[in-house]
């Protein structure tokens, strides 16, 4: 049978359509294919460039990290130099007041007689210091430059003399004060800061106040103490209780060498009358003997000065007495240290630090006592007009002790004194 020609034509064009719409397909599929490929590079690229962007970013914090590291570490050795700087200059001060007295004249009006540095290494650091000192009215002005790499830190602070008797009773120990003794100061003004009874100490009830004792002013207890364990109140404190920001330091005193040199008396054992200064291995008044002094006198006892019953030591009014001692000192009943010139300032005992024991048992005493090695004594009741610096100190009974807030007014060739820092800026 023959074949329809209608019919494959019919078959040809559908196969031929089946074809183009099969090529159609498969275009569209590799465009897809080819799209989606680069789509997928196109985020990896994106992903790559914003990791390298956040890496690059890490790199840089991380360096300016690192180099501010570098400048605080730098800035805080800068200021460690110039507090060591400072230290230093404080310490060379004291050092030259020790020990070079001879020319505290100079020190008002030639510069090259105080210390300086320039350049000086801090040990196991890279940082390096200078300081000058200059006089400034009464005080000394000290700048201290501390230098590290490019940073560098200034300080400068005010350093003045700071006397013995800064305190009415300070000790490096305790302090008791028996039932009805009282603490208070006089010759004060508005300007005059309140009276401090102090200790060093952190023990408990160190700083002991018995029945209707009194402080009318602060109480003062040692570096990081506290004042309700170090303080044992059965009495009254009208000021502030609280611990010291550092330790009081309680020099030794040095005898003055012209003082020192003089040839050495024997003991003193009879009434005598001093115009001058003197030198003696002891003083030991008997019963109602009288050491009467009638110039300004300046006395070195080696040993001990022993006072007998009712012996006294009186100060004239145009008088004045200091007295260095090596050995004890002790009082029997009804003693009497007569300053008539009713100045503390004119009558001063100084403890060396062979000196242990000082007992006092006059009724009324303008004087001051410093003896840091020593425990001080009162025996009886009576008045003290000036103040008292020893390693501990006590009363037997009702003493009443007068501060002299002129005491705190001394000069650069006292005893005892040193440089402490009183005013700071940076």
């Amino acid at each position: 049978m023959a074949e329809d020609p209608s019919t494959r034509c019919a078959c040809s064009g559908q196969a031929e359509g089946r074809g183009r719409f099969d090529n159609r397909e498969v275009s569209m599929r590799n465009l897809l294919q080819s799209k989606k490929a680069g789509s997928i590079l196109a985020i990896v690229m994106f992903f790559v460039v914003i990791t390298s962007i956040m890496g690059v970013a890490v790199l840089a914090i991380g360096m300016q990290k690192r180099l501010f590291s570098i400048r605080t570490a730098a800035e805080i050795a800068a200021r460690c130099a110039a507090d060591a700087g400072l230290t230093k200059a404080v310490y060379q001060m004291n050092q030259k007041l020790f020990s070079d007295k001879a020319t505290l004249g100079a020190w008002n009006t030639d510069p090259a007689v105080l210390p300086s540095a320039t350049n000086a290494a801090l040990s196991a650091c890279d940082a390096v210091y200078s300081y000058t000192i200059t006089k400034s009215g009464s005080d000394y002005v000290v700048t201290s430059t501390g230098t590290c790499g490019q940073a560098q830190k200034q300080i400068t602070c005010t350093i003045a003399i700071q006397g013995p008797f800064d305190y009415a009773l300070l000790v490096d120990q305790w302090v008791w004060l028996y039932s009805s003794s009282t603490v208070d100061q006089y010759n004060t003004d508005a300007s005059t800061p309140p009276l401090r009874v102090g200790t060093n100490s952190t023990k408990w009830a160190y700083l002991c106040l018995f029945n209707d004792a009194k402080i009318d002013g602060d109480a003062v207890v040692g570096v990081n103490g506290d004042p309700g364990y170090v303080v044992d109140n059965k009495g009254t404190i009208t000021g502030s209780q609280y611990s010291m920001t550092e330790t009081q330091t309680l020099p030794s005193v040095t005898v003055p060498a012209s003082l020192a040199a003089l040839p050495s008396e024997e003991t003193m054992k009879t009434d005598t009358t001093l115009t001058t200064s003197a030198k003696y291995k002891k003083i030991d008044l008997g019963n109602s003997e009288i050491l009467t002094i009638d110039g300004d006198v300046s006395l070195y006892v080696t040993g001990d000065i022993l006072l007998g019953n009712s012996a006294e030591i009186i100060v004239n009014p145009n008088a004045s007495l200091k007295i260095y001692v090596g050995g004890k000192v002790l009082c029997g009943n009804k003693t009497n240290i007569n300053n008539l010139t009713k100045d503390p300032h004119k009558t001063l005992i100084y403890g060396l630090d062979t000196c242990t024991d000082i007992g006092i048992n006059s009724d009324e005493l303008y004087g001051a006592i410093y003896a840091p090695k020593a425990t001080v004594t009162y025996y009886n009741s009576a008045d003290l007009y000036g103040s008292i610096v020893a390693k501990n100190f006590e009363t037997k009974m009702s003493t009443r002790i007068h501060y002299d807030a002129l005491l705190r007014k001394v000069a650069i060739n006292d005893d005892a004194v040193r440089f402490v820092i009183n005013r700071w800026s940076e």
